[in-house]
């Protein structure tokens, strides 16, 4: 992706470019969407993880429940693959001191703004007894804001690993390689896939805790796969492998994504359902076939997005441009439509189609009302 200038709230900046990437930007705008349907979803879920939730009372949340667990084995991966990608660019830019400073402003400042504003408003509903502002200290918690304390770190950590190396060459004397040349890339992939499988076994199998409370993550199976994926946008970038990269690992993308999500299946029947040894072999054949499906829907979402989602226009951009200020913002467009809701007696696959109609629209026109603020831009 070496020809991007990222929108203004992308994870970085790149150097000065030959012309957008379009397909990056609407990527990125429709893994938003896919968050904002996610917290929907969750809402009349039976994973009580959500500011606002309602109790399924038909067995369509079950459907809502696959869709949830579906979307973590890779779309939040995907985003740290993408933030990744910028962060080279950015600290050939502005050297590791100015990218620094740039992305504690960028990620720093909207990361406080919502501990210390947003939450206690989302909290509010479901709040019945005892002091507000002790319920928020004891019950801390980022919310989905854990993907911004996160990105923060990989980039704090990358940018201490180049100021130790000494990489502060300027844009232009990192040699990449052409658009055209050719990628060796098959083997790799499946190695790459295997090992963080094998590796996210044994982080889970050492660290089981669904949740960590301290840093309110809700997926610390999964800081493997994003610590990972982050490095790999990292490296894609300098070797230009978004550019290079073949239609045909697209179709590989898909097929073994699928081909993943069936033997998931059908190691699920096979053992009744029963893994909860977390160092037995059926678990490790688990999270590999799952790694297989995280990383095959990685690739086919690049490569369909760069060849079929790759215009530009005054809608897309306005959706790119106002992308991570609607992530920031969508809770509380999703808990004030949930309570809005409360009173409609539907099924709960009802309810979120509904929920997720009225959001997606509402998310972007507040997040353009924020920005339109003065120096919220900066920051959102």
């Amino acid at each position: 992706m070496p020809q991007q200038r990222p929108s203004d709230d992308s994870p970085g900046t790149a150097p000065p470019p030959r012309r957008r990437l379009h397909y990056v930007d609407n990527l990125r705008v429709a893994l938003t969407v896919l968050v904002v349907l996610h917290h929907a979803a969750v809402t009349y879920s039976h994973i009580p993880v959500w500011y606002y939730l309602e109790t399924p009372q038909d067995a369509s949340a079950g459907l809502l429940d696959v869709f949830v667990i579906l979307n973590q084995t890779y779309f939040m991966g995907l985003f740290f693959l993408l933030a990744g990608f910028f962060v080279p660019a950015s600290a050939d830019r502005r050297g590791v001191a100015g990218h620094v400073r740039e992305r504690l402003v960028r990620l720093g400042v909207p990361f406080l703004l919502f501990v210390v504003l947003l939450r206690p408003l989302l909290v509010l509903p479901g709040h019945e007894e005892g002091p507000l502002w002790l319920y928020l200290v004891l019950s801390y918690d980022p919310g989905p804001m854990w993907f911004v304390e996160v990105l923060l770190l990989f980039t704090l950590v990358h940018a201490a690993v180049r100021a130790v190396r000494g990489r502060r060459r300027a844009p232009a004397a990192v040699e990449r390689p052409a658009d055209g040349e050719p990628l060796r890339w098959l083997w790799p992939v499946v190695a790459f896939t295997v090992a963080l499988g094998v590796v996210t076994f044994l982080w889970r199998w050492a660290f089981p805790a669904p949740y960590w409370p301290v840093v309110g993550l809700p997926s610390p199976g999964y800081v493997p796969q994003y610590a990972a994926l982050f490095a790999v946008g990292a490296v894609a970038f300098r070797r230009n492998w978004a550019a290079r990269l073949p239609g045909s690992a697209g179709w590989y993308g898909m097929a073994t994504a699928l081909a993943a999500l069936a033997g998931y299946g059908s190691l699920l029947v096979l053992t009744g359902g029963q893994m909860a040894d977390p160092g037995s072999v059926a678990v490790m054949a688990a999270i590999v076939l799952e790694m297989f499906l995280a990383v095959g829907a990685v690739l086919a979402l690049v490569v369909f997005f760069r060849r079929f989602v790759d215009g530009g226009g005054p809608l897309a951009r306005f959706l790119s441009d106002n992308a991570f200020a609607v992530y920031v913002l969508h809770p509380l467009v999703l808990v004030a439509g949930g309570l809005a809701l409360a009173g409609w007696e539907a099924p709960a696959v009802a309810k979120f189609a509904v929920l997720g109609v009225l959001a997606v629209p509402c998310c972007w026109a507040l997040a353009w009302a924020v920005r339109a603020l003065p120096a919220v831009r900066r920051v959102l």
